[in-house]
């Protein structure tokens, strides 16, 4: 398997550490694709608990919500979620796109993976939401791959990136949980 310190494919798109796009028996693949990339999950994982009666709230979101797991793999419990990051770093060019799927083999487990769209000019490693919808508990393998992004170029830059709204989430380190400015 070859980690190449830093991957630049057309029109900037970088990524650190890659991954070659090569056959891993007994692992759920990652790597280069055909038109994307299959990140890797890290791993921290923050699994929701009911334990601590706290409320979901978006523009106050209590930290009390989660716990911490650190390992190898995380039990997600049944009809639960999760939050992660991808172990790999993203800068995205001013003229393309991310859209982030999950990947099949979890998702035929009954395991979704959201991720808001990777706005131009947006970087950082990305957080990953982890559902899953099954009445049991599901492992999510560290170091493997959790879900494909997809890059799409424009035929020209856009007007207003991420980097110029000064998104919130710009650059963000550790997992990251939701807040609202200003509140």
């Amino acid at each position: 398997m070859a980690i190449l310190p830093d991957w630049r494919i057309r029109n900037d798109v970088c990524i650190r550490p890659i991954a070659d796009l090569a056959h891993r028996p007994g692992a759920i693949s990652y790597g280069v694709t055909s038109y994307g990339y299959d990140v890797r999950v890290d791993r921290k994982f923050k699994v929701f608990t009911n334990a601590r009666c706290a409320v979901v709230d978006p523009k106050n979101f209590d930290p009390a919500s989660f716990v911490d797991i650190e390992g190898d793999f995380c039990l997600i419990p049944p009809n639960s979620f999760a939050l992660a990051e991808t172990v790999e770093y993203l800068e995205i060019p001013r003229n393309m796109l991310g859209i982030c799927v999950g990947k099949s083999t979890y998702a035929r487990c009954g395991i979704i993976v959201n991720v808001t769209p990777l706005e131009p000019e947006w970087r950082g490693r990305v957080t990953i939401e982890i559902s899953n919808t099954t009445p049991l508990p599901a492992k999510i393998y560290a170091g493997e791959g959790i879900a494909q992004i997809i890059f799409l170029e424009a035929a020209t830059p856009c007007e207003k990136s991420y980097a110029d709204k000064k998104g919130k989430y710009q650059d963000q380190t550790g997992l990251t949980l939701p807040f609202v400015q200003g509140v």
